[in-house]
């Protein structure tokens, strides 16, 4: 009995041994944060792994809730670039073996994975079509041979795998990187592959295959640095088991993205959460971003620099403000007081404000008939003059022109400052310019419907003077004596022709051209017939006006019956740009995929497509041709 627990007693340690080994891999494969990449500052990428199936994890900096973080499961959907070592040292079995564990590795991915080849011996190249299926990337393999030429060159395999990376529309990015040797033959340093994959946002996961001469602290490194792990096997035949270790990995691996509130130089305490199954926690240090590089000028005194010292800037910055405001409207108050005192002493001596009035009209002049040369020819030109006069603005269409291109150029200017994309900045002026001409055609819009709205009463008061036993032009007359703006001021116009000599149906084919109105042309074309024919005028007048009141009301009938309609349509093509602008402005980094990824830009086309065409099939139908 007792020989019986000696035995037992001594079986103790090495269990106890065997079962720390044990347990070691499943420690392992548990919740840590792998990595925290600050490069892209202020945007921190947080490699986290968790244990496989597990929810959305949790994220907090200094033990404050992250919100607008984007979560990616790499087990889910990823691109994936393979960079397989081709040197002559893969020479016979250890490529083939290489290039089978690859083409099961490659098979095992998930249907909406990305994968892409990079083979590297001499030099780095890259087989088959990037973002393209695990089908693709297989078949790709096919005819891999070894280098002609000696050399490894490692770091631009992962250079040229982070530039097709780059380009890819994937949430998750991962290089896997299978050699045996280490960098010979590259252009690129290890410090420039590790900054490529940063810029990216892709980690690297690297697999060395164990040699006499085989070095693992650059691949250590490289995987370390961007989030990634390092597997090492003693011969390519292993590679099927590593390759499974790394794709069960990857179902665990989350990448967790947000912008953070700390500066360069501060240490970021985060915890990665997972529900109901614990917490990992890990800190790093901001060193991203182009302030950290900046060293203080020594110009200004380290107290500047300071808390105290910001304000003592600020204040006397404010200061100058105030002195310069105050200046100002000194010098103001001074040049009224002068102005008002002048006439009363006599001496009235404006000629150099007269001189710079001259000047700006005469600038003005100059652009607009530099303009109108260019453009003067053009069916385009002649209807923004024409839109210019039903408007009723003091202005030519040359210096029109000019007032769009620089309100554009300023507001495009404004938005180049604020470091937004060229297109943007490209529909800003687009949109910007346009202001002008769209206040010009509304303001003639509105015009035109005045005449409209004042044409019946008109026509009633010129049959009454006819009645009368008035001519045409008296009635012309009191229609300017008696009648409102706009119309008063347009048949002033037409007796001002007339008196220069301009025959009266020319003057009036001129005023119908000139308003552009409907019912006005209707109008002057049965008064021309009437005048070449005979009849009375009186009663054609008032049948007239009869049948422009009865058109009105139909189309103010019909505006009403579609005001439901309309007011729908507004809403819905509002709605879209209503709620992108909110939801940009409570979370941006939620909506930066849809901004800066092609399939995002193409879904904004599409909408905007499908918008355009969905509001001219809304008009047509509420619209009415009278």
């Amino acid at each position: 009995m007792r020989r019986l627990l000696r035995r037992r007693l001594r079986l103790v340690p090495p269990l106890a041994f065997a079962a720390l080994v044990v347990a070691q891999p499943a420690f392992a494969g548990g919740m840590r944060i792998q990595s925290v990449d600050t490069s892209g500052f202020p945007a921190v990428r947080v490699t986290f792994v968790a244990p496989l199936g597990a929810a959305t994890p949790r994220l907090t900096e200094d033990a404050l809730p992250v919100t607008g973080y984007t979560a990616v499961n790499l087990g889910r959907q990823k691109a994936i670039v393979l960079a397989l070592d081709r040197s002559q040292s893969m020479q016979g079995r250890p490529l083939v073996n290489a290039l089978a564990a690859a083409r099961a590795f490659i098979g095992a991915a998930g249907p909406d994975d990305h994968v892409g080849i990079v083979a590297f011996g001499h030099t780095a190249l890259g087989l088959g079509r990037f973002s393209g299926t695990a089908a693709d990337a297989e078949s790709s393999l096919n005819g891999l041979t070894v280098d002609g030429q000696s050399g490894t060159a490692l770091y631009d395999a992962i250079g040229l795998a982070a530039s097709h990376l780059g380009s890819d529309n994937s949430p998750g990015r991962a290089i896997v990187v299978v050699t045996d040797g280490r960098d010979v033959s590259s252009s690129s340093t290890l410090q420039q592959a590790v900054a490529a994959a940063h810029a990216a946002h892709a980690s690297i996961y690297t697999i060395g295959i164990g040699g006499p001469s085989f070095t693992p602290e650059a691949l250590q490194s490289l995987s370390r640095e961007t989030g990634g792990s390092y597997r090492q096997v003693a011969r390519t035949r292993d590679l099927g088991g590593v390759y499974a270790a790394l794709a069960s990995e990857l179902d665990r691996t989350w990448q967790l993205t947000y912008v953070t509130s700390a500066r360069p130089g501060m240490t970021l305490r985060l915890a990665a959460t997972v529900p109901g199954v614990g917490t990992a926690v890990g800190t790093a240090q901001v060193v991203g971003g182009e302030t950290a590089a900046i060293a203080p000028s020594n110009l200004i005194p380290s107290f500047g620099y300071s808390g105290a010292g910001t304000i003592v800037v600020a204040l006397a910055v404010g200061l100058l403000v105030l002195l310069s405001c105050f200046f100002w409207f000194a010098s103001r108050r001074g040049n009224q007081l002068r102005a008002r005192i002048e006439p009363h002493l006599g001496v009235v001596d404006r000629s150099a404000k007269v001189q710079r009035r001259q000047g700006r009209a005469a600038a003005r002049v100059q652009v607009a008939d530099g303009l109108e040369q260019v453009l003067g020819n053009l069916r385009q030109f002649k209807r923004l003059q024409l839109t210019l006069e039903r408007a009723d603005l003091p202005l030519r269409a040359g210096e029109l022109l000019a007032i769009c291109a620089a309100t554009g150029l300023f507001f495009g200017l404004v938005t180049a400052v604020t470091a937004s994309p060229t297109l943007v900045i490209l529909g800003v002026m687009v949109i910007c310019g346009s202001l002008p001409l769209a206040f010009v055609s509304f303001k003639a819009a509105r015009r035109i419907g005045r005449f409209e709205n004042q044409l019946p009463d008109l026509l009633i008061t010129m049959a009454a003077s006819l009645k009368a036993g008035h001519s045409f032009r008296q009635g012309i007359q009191s229609v300017v004596d008696e009648g409102a703006e706009p119309a008063a001021k347009e048949f002033r116009r037409v007796l001002t022709e007339t008196q220069l000599g301009k025959p009266m149906d020319a003057a009036l084919a001129d005023l119908g051209g000139r308003v552009g109105s409907k019912n006005l042309t209707f109008v002057i074309n049965a008064v021309t017939i009437q005048r070449q024919i005979g009849g009375s005028l009186a009663g054609l007048f008032d049948m007239v006006a009869d049948t422009v009141r009865q058109r009105q009301q139909f189309a103010r009938k019909v505006k009403g019956l579609t005001a439901m309609g309309r007011m729908s349509a507004y809403v819905l093509v509002a709605l879209p740009f209503f709620i992108g602008l909110v939801v940009t402005l409570l979370n941006p980094v939620y909506m930066s995929p849809l901004y800066h990824t092609g399939t995002g830009q193409k879904l904004i086309g599409g909408g905007l497509t499908m918008i355009i065409v969905g509001s001219a099939m809304l008009k047509k139908i509420v619209s009415f041709r009278g």
